[in-house]
């Protein structure tokens, strides 16, 4: 399932109130500083943390698949009196008029490409908008399979006083061959009105150091730093969260 599909309806307003971690703005705050503005945030979601490197005076805007999650992230910046310039396309049909010094996604937002032909798209796309000397930043995860006792088991919050949304992990699939693990999931939106649902499938298709060297190398872009996010330390084959800075290779800058 695309992204845009996934993260629209009901699924919006779980994303808010569900997610389990929040987005620390300083590590992308000091990429922008160090690399340069324009700064451009893939998968810019609700507008974390894009909001707060605008509201610390950044000049970065923002671009995600999903229109509800475009219009929820302007939505929160005109909530917080912040100017920001937002955009709706998949981030492998990027075409926006202008090139970024810094590109980032917020996150491992990159794994939900959904297999490596449209990662390659993507790097493609990301090493056009690019300025020569530009960099972009991009985290990336291998996931474990959910525990099975997690499946079947419900999360919930209030939304309002009379809205329960609830999230329900239902099944799953996990190729390591396809590298990619597929979670059904079911999210409801509870008054006394009745219950709203929708099942969706989470998919994240993971990469390892040399497979995403590889699909760089295709895509006209050269790693300029790989980094394990547990040690510190170069990303070595068997990391499970490492942070890629790459830039444009010599060859694309002619």
């Amino acid at each position: 399932m695309e992204p845009a599909d996934f993260y629209s309806g009901i699924v919006v307003d779980a994303y808010a109130k569900l997610k389990s971690t929040s987005f620390d703005a300083e590590p992308y705050l000091r990429f922008v500083q160090a690399h340069g503005e324009p700064g451009l945030e893939i998968g810019c979601g609700d507008g974390e943390p894009l909001l707060d490197l605008c509201a610390a005076g950044l000049e970065v805007e923002g671009v995600d698949s999903s229109g509800d999650m475009v219009e929820r992230c302007r939505q929160n910046a005109a909530r917080r009196g912040i100017g920001v310039q937002v955009f709706h396309q998949r981030v492998q049909e990027l075409r926006l008029d202008r090139r970024y010094a810094s590109i980032y996604f917020a996150g491992p937002t990159f794994n939900l490409l959904a297999d490596d032909g449209t990662a390659l798209r993507a790097l493609v796309a990301i090493r056009a908008h690019l300025t020569d000397d530009g960099a972009a930043l991009i985290p990336l995860w291998v996931p474990d399979p959910t525990p099975a006792d997690e499946l079947g088991v419900t999360r919930a919050t209030n939304d309002e006083a009379d809205v329960e949304l609830r999230y329900t992990p239902l099944s799953e699939s996990y190729d390591v061959e396809r590298r990619t693990r597929v979670t059904t999931a079911r999210y409801e939106r509870i008054t006394a009105q009745g219950t709203e649902l929708a099942d969706r499938e989470w998919v994240v298709h993971w990469h390892t150091p040399s497979s995403f060297r590889r699909l760089c190398a295709d895509a006209g872009l050269q790693v300029a730093g790989l980094v394990d996010d547990d040690t510190g330390g170069l990303a070595a084959e068997g990391s499970t969260s490492f942070t890629a800075t790459v830039r444009r290779s010599a060859e694309a800058r002619r």
